[in-house]
């Protein structure tokens, strides 16, 4: 009988340490299979082993849908892959990929700065996560400590009419190979 393969992520593995570290402790036995299971998915910022699958699980569109034309427009800025190629020139531009940038952030982790830039850097091929950083923190997507130690992803509602962008940047990034 085969098996399926989930895949297994966290953007900071000191973090991931210490939360297992303290879900051990909080055992009075050690732990069977699926308490283990459970306890890597919490710390990757799912809610258990379950929840871990189903957001594996989802089925993806069969084809991409057409996109609207200020859509397709804003999707130049963006290559096969979901990632942004080129800092847009006009203002609304700018803050519609960056919507669709904080949409490709991992949800319920918290980052050091290297970390933080590292999954910037996998978003974006121009060269320029600084940048893209400093937006995201400025225009209230994401949250930093005073002395910028560590970040969070925030939840502002993601607008309708950035809504279509984001879903087929994220679609890309489903389709490509290894992504």
């Amino acid at each position: 009988m085969s098996r399926t393969l989930y895949p297994f992520y966290s953007s900071d593995i000191s973090s991931l340490a210490r939360s297992l570290k303290q879900q051990w402790a909080d055992q009075t036995e050690p732990p069977g299979h699926l308490q283990i299971l459970n306890m890597l998915a919490r710390a990757a910022g799912f809610q258990n082993f379950q929840h871990l699958r189903a957001e594996h699980d989802r089925p993806l569109a069969a084809e991409p849908v057409a996109a609207s034309s200020p859509t397709q427009r804003l999707l130049r800025h963006f290559d096969e892959q979901g990632r942004l190629i080129r800092w847009p020139k006009k203002f609304s531009e700018q803050r519609a990929c960056l919507w669709a940038l904080w949409s490709g952030l991992p949800r319920g982790e918290e980052w050091d700065e290297p970390a933080i830039n590292l999954a910037i850097r996998a978003l974006e091929t121009f060269g320029d996560h600084v940048l893209i950083r400093r937006e995201l923190v400025e225009g209230g997507w994401m949250g930093r400590t005073d002395d910028c130690r560590r970040y969070w992803l925030l939840t502002p509602e993601l607008p309708a009419e950035m809504a279509e962008l984001a879903e087929q940047v994220n679609l890309r990034r489903a389709l490509c190979p290894g992504g």
